[in-house]
């Protein structure tokens, strides 16, 4: 008899399962664990491609960029702010409280790990929450800078008014007249929190990655397809030391090669499967009184 795709899964599921049973697990994530609570991924099937996406030299250098940029970051942070953590953040977060997973490095911006209760979070690309003076080193909270976007463009609340290009930016003439936010301190540029194209996840964050790594006896991969450097490097440290190492991604990733097992499918369906039978395992294992 031939199994179908359902049994496969499964098969692997219990066979993750098998392997990470008695570990301390480390997850990084990508854009795919958050694709279930709305939030778009820029890479994979059905990704929106962005043919210019904002280095920080052209957001420093170009003032028409930078409105573009809070144009289309202001709707979506408003997207962000809207989204609710999925099943997969949930098994996470369980996962967490029960003592099998020692945190999250994740490489989204969009919070909804925390959100989860996940409590060990690393945040390497940085957050939406907070936007900071480039000048005096202010930071405000997220929500005070979109007052400040609304009282001072009060068109933009109107989703009508801004124009998008099919790849998703936001088309020059829908920032004509844009008052870009300034810091109220100093009056200085304002930049959100978060890794742009061309800068370096800063050091600390990255060592922070790593320890929680070191930390750990295991790793699991979800919703990565691994473009971005970051990532490979936490898990060539992970090769590196011969720990376990699980993929759940839909698409194929740059360290298939490197993994005990990959699972082609989706975060929401595999983590709380997982978590369900890491459970199991811990329970039979309990003795009772």
């Amino acid at each position: 008899m031939i199994a179908t795709a359902d049994e496969e899964l499964e098969a692997r599921i219990v066979r993750t399962a098998d392997l990470l049973r008695g570990h301390r697990i480390a997850l990084l994530t990508g854009a795919g664990i958050s694709t279930d609570s709305g939030i778009p991924a820029y890479r994979g099937e059905g990704a929106r491609t962005r043919s210019n996406p904002m280095t920080i030299d052209r957001y420093l250098g170009d003032e028409a960029a930078r409105r573009r940029y809070w144009v289309g970051g202001h709707l979506g942070w408003r997207a962000f702010a809207s989204a609710e953590p999925n099943a997969g953040h949930r098994a996470l977060a369980g996962m967490e409280a029960d003592g099998f997973v020692s945190g999250v490095i994740t490489q989204n911006v969009d919070g909804l790990h925390l959100r989860a209760g996940s409590s060990h979070v690393i945040e390497v690309h940085g957050t939406m929450r907070r936007v900071f003076c480039l000048h005096c080193g202010q930071v405000f909270d997220r929500r005070d800078i979109a007052a400040q976007i609304e009282e001072s463009n009060p068109w933009i609340t109107v989703p009508e008014n801004v124009r998008l290009a099919p790849d998703g930016d936001v088309l020059p003439e829908s920032t004509d007249g844009f008052v870009t936010p300034v810091c109220t301190v100093c009056g200085g540029m304002l930049k959100p929190d978060v890794v742009f194209f061309g800068e370096y996840v800063p050091q600390d964050r990255f060592r922070a990655a790593e320890s929680l790594l070191r930390a750990s006896t295991a790793m699991i991969v979800a919703g990565s397809s691994l473009v971005v450097n970051s990532g490979v490097r936490l898990v060539e440290r992970a090769r590196r030391r011969g720990i376990p190492l699980v993929i759940v991604n839909h698409e194929p990733t740059r360290a298939d090669a490197w993994a005990d097992l990959t699972l082609a499918a989706g975060t929401s369906e595999v983590l709380p499967a997982l978590h369900a039978l890491l459970g199991a395992a811990s329970n039979e294992r309990t003795p009772t009184t």
